[in-house]
């Protein structure tokens, strides 16, 4: 399991080429993109159709892959092995590149998940008119997020906070930030300051007309991306107020979230909540795929840590498939792929020992969604280190990280985005 050895180490993931998917590419998008291929040759169109077709069967059938093998006790005809998953591919590139007239398809996955690839390579043969030579070209298509879709840090419709209110001055927000805000304004009220409140909760429709207004996003975050979408966010003043929130806000469960904003501060006591990206009764449904001899303590830990049963176990999957034994050459060890530092920082004597594991796992994530307020943003800590996240507040362009964070939100959602911030999916030609 390779390591984000050029930057703070996190918790290691199995390289994943590419993204989870955004929008299908339909017969119109191949069409057009076959029409303004033609002055590149009919071998390179031929690829490049080829490579499209496969990861257009690739984006179809990856849903399948987290399918449940076995329903009920019987063959779930839904499930589709990996090996089978890419058959399906290989096949419809063959079949696209062979139909263009070209007589030699290589097919192959580079970089390929061991679970769900998402990246194909085409590489065409045509022999030549002038004696029996071959000249070949290639192309690559991956199943991705496009440019268009929402960041991983923020996807639309994912945490926006839909309810119950409390008002403060004006302001909207959860109850228990409210409840906590009026502890903190009554201390510091004590201390002869009066805590204003600029902003609490805003929507993504109210975050898009902020920007519209202003759009630098060093200033303000794009729709989607702002973190008072979770209604645990809140722009406190006056400017006489910054140093006694700095130093005395913790006490009363809020953070300062930037370090260029002494104003904003966030809620932090909300780890496993419905307004960080998962449903609220996530703790006690554990996915089809945790293998029995694990429920238990993935329960245990999701308990005792107020964090989603669903989103540990589908941590653990992506971390190493479940296997206690599993070993990183970079030094990560066990079922949750903990490096010896972030171990021995939450008293996990035996790396190999799979509940203490798990319940370590727990913690940590517990620890890091009070953190960021965002199960993204808490994922790609985990695997990247906080101090890569906490700078930008998003989740950094490290392809390791954003293609764990999207793999796990993939595992979240029965493999597609949408039940955990839909998009539309994409398939693109990158090669």
């Amino acid at each position: 399991m390779s390591r984000l050895g050029r930057w703070q180490s996190g918790q290691a993931i199995p390289l994943v080429i590419g993204g989870l998917a955004v929008v299908l590419v339909g017969a119109a998008v191949l069409a057009a993109i076959a029409s303004g291929l033609t002055g590149r040759g009919d071998q390179q169109r031929g690829a490049d159709l080829a490579a499209l077709a496969a990861a257009r069967a690739m984006a179809a059938d990856h849903p399948r892959l987290f399918e449940p093998a076995v329903v009920e006790g019987r063959a779930n005809p839904r499930h589709l092995e990996r090996g089978a998953y890419l058959a399906r591919a290989r096949a419809a590139a063959e079949a696209v590149a062979t139909g263009n007239g070209l007589e030699e398809v290589m097919v192959s996955f580079p970089g390929a998940d061991p679970v769900a690839p998402l990246r194909v390579r085409v590489v065409v043969m045509d022999r030549l008119d002038v004696g029996d030579v071959a000249a070949g070209t290639r192309a690559e298509a991956e199943v991705s997020v496009g440019a268009g879709a929402p960041a991983l840090d923020g996807p639309k419709g994912v945490g926006e906070y839909r309810g119950p209110y409390a008002i403060r001055q004006g302001q909207p927000m959860r109850p228990d930030v409210a409840r906590a805000f009026d502890r903190m304004a009554a201390a510091a009220a004590d201390d002869g300051l009066t805590l204003l409140i600029a902003s609490g909760y805003r929507s993504d429709a109210e975050q898009a007309i902020l920007f519209a207004r202003n759009p630098d996003p060093r200033w303000v975050a794009p729709p989607g991306r702002s973190l008072h979408r979770l209604g645990t966010e809140l722009d406190l003043g006056p400017e006489a107020a910054y140093g006694w929130l700095a130093a005395r806000a913790g006490r009363f469960g809020f953070v300062k979230r930037y370090a260029w904003e002494p104003w904003h501060f966030g809620y932090e006591r909300s780890a496993g909540t419905s307004s960080l990206g998962y449903k609220a009764d996530g703790r006690t449904t554990l996915p089809g795929f945790v293998p029995a001899r694990f429920s238990a303590a993935i329960a245990r830990a999701a308990q005792r840590w107020n964090v989603s049963s669903g989103l540990l176990a589908a941590q653990l999957y992506a971390e190493s498939n479940f296997n206690p034994m599993a070993a990183s050459g970079a030094g990560a060890v066990g079922i949750a792929q903990f490096m010896p530092g972030t171990a021995a920082a939450y008293g996990l004597l035996d790396r190999r020992d799979p509940e203490a594991s798990i319940l370590a796992q727990a913690h940590l994530m517990h620890d890091l969604l009070r953190q960021f307020a965002s199960v993204p943003l808490a994922l790609a800590a985990y695997n990247a280190g906080p101090g890569n996240v906490a700078p930008c507040m998003c989740v950094p362009p490290f392809p390791e990280t954003r293609a764990y964070v999207a793999k796990i939100l993939g595992l979240l959602g029965g493999s597609g985005l949408d039940a955990v911030g839909g998009g539309e999916l994409e398939v693109r030609l990158v090669a």
